[in-house]
């Protein structure tokens, strides 16, 4: 399965980001999309309070070791992904945060030389081919690719659109 690259403006932060900063408790008290839509402004105000503000549709959130560490909150790639967010690049993810951006339709990729981006760099990230191109520095990082399981349930939005549609396929 082919996937066209992204290609957006790179929003670079450091190691740790945890779930805390990126949907604060209190951001996100409803569960309907227009409540959680809400919320999304409040995505990193503790670390960055140009981040929700400056985002734009396409954009690229990049940082170091351990993100999305902390609780297990759906939230916090999801405002990520309502922000404008269209991919995350980090050096490694906690296990949950990864498997949630991957269930909300948001692709992840673990990219070892992700500390090299600079924050406002243009990207353009293939998710099937495992690369990310640094068109500001003209240099190409690795990125562990996507398999095409995973193409196939991002191409339907995550993983609820993707079951639904293969169990009306088999009814």
């Amino acid at each position: 399965m082919t996937h066209a690259p992204i290609e957006g403006r790179a929003w670079k932060y450091g190691d740790n980001i945890d779930t805390d900063l990126l949907a604060p408790i209190g951001s996100y008290a409803g569960t309907t999309d227009a409540e959680l839509a809400a919320g999304a402004p409040q995505c990193l105000r503790a670390l960055d309070p140009d981040f929700a503000k400056g985002v734009k549709e396409g954009d690229i959130f990049v940082a170091g070791a351990n993100l999305g560490i902390g609780s297990s909150r759906e939230a916090a790639p999801l405002f990520l992904k309502l922000l404008g967010i269209r991919v995350v690049l980090a050096r490694n993810f906690a296990r949950i945060f990864y498997r949630n951006c991957l269930n909300i339709g948001l692709p992840a990729l673990a990219c070892a030389e992700a500390d090299s981006i600079e924050m406002g760099d243009r990207l353009s990230v293939d998710p099937t081919a495992g690369t990310a191109e640094n068109l500001t520095q003209k240099r190409t990082l690795a990125c562990e690719p996507l398999p095409d399981h995973l193409m196939a349930m991002l191409a339907d939005g995550g993983l609820l659109p993707h079951l639904e549609k293969r169990l009306k396929r088999r009814a």
